[in-house]
């Protein structure tokens, strides 16, 4: 099968020809039909996530359908179609595993980066961790659902009871879970690159309250913060644009350092924390929920040999909404 292949840190993915993997007895064998290009794939890329396992094919928004199933999986069958997410294993008996913590597993191992992911035309994963695909979503629909959707979701639910929100960083995550705000009558507040009026804009398209740079502060104050941006100087900012008890949730797997602020910005019992990974539980109820609203993505497709220029115009911030391969026979 044809795979782009991650060799070395810091260098362009290669086209390559490699063996179609086989599943274990616990997994499922994927024809890949799309598979989204998420922020997180540059980290590894850049070197900013330090334990890939080389040589690596990357990708953990997979959909794709079932060729093959391993002896013992029960729950899903041959010509089903499927989603495959970052969290792609985890070992079921540490004490988070056991606490319904399962994000945060000791042994966990994730899609994309320590297990080969879905920048190919077949890949494998652990039937555990795969979420059938609604039928009102056609793969490349579907694929932005499965980390800048679920991580999204995830970063919503850390936000409590929160009505009023204000998102830095409007790219992929942002889009689809500002279409679940409004859904759920809350008020979306978006933040953009300082001078990105065209991202702005496409903020205001979706029906948010309010669109500026990440500098000023939003015409009134948030309940939360959530914070896609891997920048770690949004986090002082955000804390001055929420109000007393209000909090910021950092949404991504890296960002560069948070600078010191004054006590007096997180006073008043405002709050910071992080979202790590997913649940299966996210993934249950985010499929469920989106269907609902429905969740449209704003999709800019490439071919699979095309992967790095998509990886490259994600960087730049060349398009709107969600970065998506197609790969084999994906339905639009």
């Amino acid at each position: 099968m044809n795979a782009m292949v991650l060799h070395t840190i810091g260098q362009p993915l290669e086209l390559r020809e490699v063996p179609v993997p086989e599943p274990g007895d616990r997994q499922i064998l994927l024809e890949v039909q799309a598979c989204g290009v998420c922020r997180t794939d540059l980290h590894i890329v850049d070197g900013e996530l330090d334990k890939p396992e080389l040589p690596l094919i990357l990708g953990h928004q997979i959909v794709g359908i079932i060729k093959e199933v391993g002896d013992e999986v029960t729950d899903l069958k041959v010509g089903d179609k499927v989603g495959v997410p970052w969290l792609g294993y985890t070992c079921g008996s540490c004490e988070f595993c056991r606490s319904g913590q399962e994000n945060l597993c000791d042994n966990a191992r994730f899609t994309g980066y320590n297990i080969n992911g879905g920048f190919a035309e077949y890949t494998v994963a652990d039937a555990r961790y795969c979420f059938p695909i609604p039928e009102q979503y056609p793969a490349l629909q579907a694929a932005p659902l499965l980390c800048a959707g679920l991580i999204g979701y995830r970063s919503l639910r850390k936000a409590g009871d929160a009505q009023t929100l204000g998102f830095y960083g409007f790219g992929s995550a942002a889009h689809i879970l500002t279409q679940v705000a409004n859904y759920q009558s809350k008020k979306v507040y978006a933040f953009t690159r300082p001078g990105d009026t065209k991202g702005q804009d496409f903020a205001r398209s979706l029906g948010v309250e309010w669109a500026g740079g990440s500098e000023t502060l939003p015409p009134e104050k948030l309940d939360a913060a959530i914070i896609f941006a891997p920048v770690g100087k949004l986090v002082p900012q955000a804390l001055k644009a929420v109000k007393k008890g209000g909090s910021v949730v950092c949404a991504g797997i890296h960002m560069s350092d948070i600078p010191s602020f004054p006590y007096s910005d997180l006073w008043e019992e405002r709050s910071i924390e992080s979202v790590a990974n997913l649940t299966r539980r996210d993934g249950v109820e985010f499929m469920k929920l989106a269907p609902k609203v429905p969740v449209e993505s704003n999709i800019n497709t490439y071919p699979l040999e095309q992967a790095n220029e998509a990886l490259d115009d994600l960087r730049a911030g060349n398009f709107e909404g969600s970065a998506v391969l197609q790969i084999s026979g994906a339905d639009s």
